[in-house]
């Protein structure tokens, strides 16, 4: 229940969509692909443990909360064990994280940290990042951006470059990765946004002013849309580019699911409306990420 298998979609996807990229390219490698996934879901199971460690220490979880049992502050489990089970967690990244070290050397050794330290920083520190109102910033860049393109990054350097380089190989970091990212990072954060305008009142009472608590419903209501109409133009840039076929238009099958979670998004606030919308979300993200995965990986369409 801590670790919230519910999420593990946010931390696959990126992988999956990494791994479709390198397929395209002639450069995957299983071995660092499988590494990348097992990091990116114990980072995410971390940092699922570090929230609900980290807000019960700082009284965000009150009776109040509408979302999914916490652990800590439900007394299910005690705070120290969370804690433990957080850095354990943690740590077991950071050991699987030295084989992709050997092979992508030190950019890794810097994402890898990053990824980890921002993890706990999410709730915890002495500047919290989702208390601030970063949280969206913080998923958008580690979720997306960081998670797809060190996939693509670690698959290339196996396959491109020797072990344990000190700086980044030719073509193991192109901009088609990072573009790639982007459906990916704006889904991630959509995710959180129904979480914070679920949970916007409490927050406001607790002291955690996300931006759904700085600016209101409608502000947090535009930028899920506005990060839909990311996710969904990408794949028409992809169109564009000579080298990709028309099987990238293949995430536009998830739109009308994508259209149905925005209207209850524009119209409910409660609960027991959005804690399914949660779930409905980490869906689409899912099969959006497996149908965009699979048509970057086509160089040409069998006739």
């Amino acid at each position: 229940m801590a670790a919230r298998p519910q999420t593990l979609p946010a931390a696959a996807s990126p992988v999956v969509v990494g791994t479709g990229l390198a397929v395209h390219d002639g450069v995957f490698a299983a071995l660092p692909a499988l590494a990348a996934l097992l990091g990116a879901g114990l980072i995410q199971i971390g940092t699922n443990f570090a929230n609900d460690y980290y807000d019960h220490v700082q009284g965000a979880d009150t009776e109040a909360r509408e979302g999914f049992t916490r652990v800590t502050a439900g007394g299910l489990i005690d705070p120290e064990t969370v804690k433990h089970a957080m850095y354990l967690t943690f740590a077991a990244s950071i050991l699987l994280g030295t084989y992709l070290v050997y092979v992508g050397g030190a950019p890794i050794v810097v994402i890898g940290l990053l990824s980890v330290a921002s993890g706990i920083a999410y709730t915890g520190g002495p500047y919290p990042l989702g208390y601030h109102g970063l949280g969206d910033l913080f998923v958008f860049v580690f979720f997306g951006l960081v998670a797809v393109v060190g996939t693509y990054y670690v698959q290339a350097a196996a396959v491109l470059a020797e072990p344990l380089t000190l700086g980044i190989p030719p073509e193991t970091l192109p901009l088609v990765a990072v573009v790639a990212a982007l459906p990916i990072a704006a889904l991630s954060t959509d995710i959180l946004v129904v979480n914070n305008v679920r949970d916007k009142e409490e927050d406001a009472t607790t002291g955690k002013r996300t931006l759904a608590v700085r600016f209101g419903y409608g502000v947090a209501r535009a930028e899920f849309v506005a990060m839909l109409v990311l996710a969904y133009a990408v794949p028409a840039w992809f169109l564009r580019q000579p080298e990709y076929t028309v099987a990238v238009a293949l995430p536009y099958l998830t739109l009308p699911y994508a259209v149905d979670i925005t209207r209850t998004m524009l119209e409910e606030t409660a609960g027991e409306v959005l804690n399914p919308t949660l779930e409905r979300m980490g869906r689409l993200l899912a099969a959006y990420a497996v149908l965009f995965a699979v048509g970057l990986s086509f160089t040409s369409l069998p006739l």
